[in-house]
């Protein structure tokens, strides 16, 4: 995407030779080398870039707006280039010459526009910079998108949840039933994963919306530039101070992307576990997202969750890629940058839209309470509750754990309370000797024994009992607001940019 190129020299030792030149060749930037072959089609990301031309085109708006500001462009040149820009603007991406990147295009296009003085436009900078702050431009939108879809899901994990407080479930360890627990104690355990993507996402944005601009090719510019400004104009948080860290530094790609692939994870779980949900009956997603067999016409297949599966993979294949990519490079600038970002802005894309899926498909689901209910004892699932029970009446733990596995080995499923309680005692007889009646009464044991008794006891802070899970929703929908108005504050500051830099431009046009 850019070159070291070096500073424009300065607009009234620029010869004009130079200007007719770059007037009246095919780029603004080349010339004659590259010109033609197989070499000036690799090195080009004009294509690609499209991803950029609006980004490109709000920095080259600052840029000149601050070189008119600090006297280094004349006022009327500043604002035959912001009319230029305008111009491109409106024929869009596909209209731009051919050209190296999005870069040189743009500056071919207003130089075509207003003669040799379009190419004042780039002075006090080189497309190292530029590309630098076009990136983290077009990228901290992609990260505040996804942070937002984050708050969608996490919105109806929130609402749903608070809907099934008293909705037992079975819990699995290994994918064996282990413990009964309950749909909102479920879904608020993905909640906390997705809110901590938010926290992820937000930080990614905050160190991503930091200024390079102005760093030139990485050793600054002999012109009076205002750093500050241009950032102010383009909505930046401040300043990548150094000038060398400015133009090559990419580590906020790599951040970017690694946590756009850390929530695609927790989306592939969320994702996972409701295919699985589905099959064991306990949960029906909507039609809307769900397909049908072309072949078998009683199929209900969950397409939407195994493609939001699947995305985890590109996710994390990008992750990996960026950082491979940027792990052997020298300092300052290498071409091998060209190839860093413009798919760490799909995946990012793809991360959004599979949050939304999601987060549709949570909203959507019927929770099936009747299977579920039944489905909350299999396996002696409530066995921990009375090897607790046992416990809390005097025997080690150990000794309980030993009981009830024990008794694991000769309870079935079909077993009622009663009966299982029954054979609890007879593998306390056989391990210590005595009945249950000499630590617990019966009918304790037969009410740990019962999923929905199992799940109210468990009232530890974040436990799955109705009231610790009221209490940890109230907690949820605070983080939920907090965040919420985080991701709105970054919003509002990016409008009150934007609304500024193009009243600033109407200035000059």
């Amino acid at each position: 995407m850019t070159d070291d190129d070096p500073d424009t020299t300065t607009d009234d030792a620029k010869p004009e030779s130079a200007d007719a030149d770059a007037a009246g060749s095919d780029t603004a930037v080349r010339r004659d080398r590259f010109s033609g072959g197989p070499a000036r089609a690799f090195l080009s990301s004009l294509a690609a870039d499209a991803a950029i031309f609006e980004a490109d085109l709000a920095v080259d708006r600052a840029h000149t707006v601050m070189l008119a500001e600090q006297g280094i462009v004349a006022d009327a040149v500043a604002g035959e280039i912001l009319s230029a820009l305008g111009d491109v603007e409106a024929a869009g991406h596909a209209e731009l010459s051919e050209g190296e990147d999005v870069h040189e295009a743009i500056e071919t296009a207003v130089i075509d526009h207003v003669g040799p003085d379009g190419g004042r436009m780039h002075t006090a900078r080189s497309r190292n910079d530029e590309v630098a702050t076009c990136i983290r431009y077009r990228l901290r939108e992609d990260l505040l998108a996804a942070a937002e879809a984050t708050l969608t899901l996490r919105e109806a994990l929130l609402d749903v949840a608070g809907e099934h407080t008293e909705t037992v479930m079975p819990g699995y360890t290994h994918l064996q039933p282990a413990q009964p627990t309950t749909v909102a104690h479920y879904l608020l355990s993905y909640e906390g994963g997705v809110a901590r993507d938010t926290a992820r996402l937000l930080d990614a944005y905050d160190r991503t919306n930091r200024s390079p601009l102005g760093a030139a090719a990485f050793a600054g510019t002999p012109f009076d530039v205002d750093r500050e400004r241009t950032a102010d104009l383009l909505g930046f948080d401040g300043l990548v101070a150094n000038s060398m860290d400015a133009a090559s530094a990419r580590d906020f790609l790599a951040e970017g992307a690694t946590a756009c692939a850390t929530l695609a994870t927790t989306l592939s779980g969320l994702a996972e576990d409701l295919v699985l949900f589905s099959n064991k009956g306990f949960v029906e997603l909507s039609d809307d997202y769900a397909s049908t067999s072309s072949i078998m016409p009683q199929k209900k297949n969950p397409d939407t969750l195994e493609l939001t599966r699947g995305v985890a993979g590109d996710a994390i294949g990008e992750a990996t890629g960026t950082l491979s990519l940027l792990k052997g490079l020298p300092r300052a600038y290498n071409r091998d940058l060209q190839r860093a970002h413009a798919s760490v802005f799909e995946t990012a894309d793809d991360v959004r839209e599979a949050a939304e899926v999601a987060a549709g498909a949570v909203a959507t689901a019927d929770w099936n309470e009747a299977v579920l209910s039944d489905a909350a004892g299999d396996g002696f699932s409530t066995a921990t509750g009375v090897a607790d029970l046992l416990a809390m009446g005097g025997l080690p733990f150990r000794t309980a754990h030993e009981i009830v596995a024990t008794a694991a080995e000769r309870v079935d499923d079909e077993d009622t309370p009663s009966e299982a309680a029954a054979k609890v005692d007879e593998a306390a007889r056989t391990v210590t000797g005595e009945p249950l009646s000499a630590y617990v009464s019966r009918d304790d044991v037969e009410a740990a024994l019962d999923p929905l008794h199992s799940v109210a006891s468990r009232d530890s802070a974040g436990g799955p009992a109705p009231d610790a899970v009221a209490s940890d929703l109230d907690a949820r929908h605070e983080g939920f607001d907090a965040d919420e108005t985080a991701i709105a504050s970054r919003r509002e500051s990016l409008a009150d940019a934007a609304a500024a830099l193009d009243a600033e431009v109407n200035e000059y046009v």
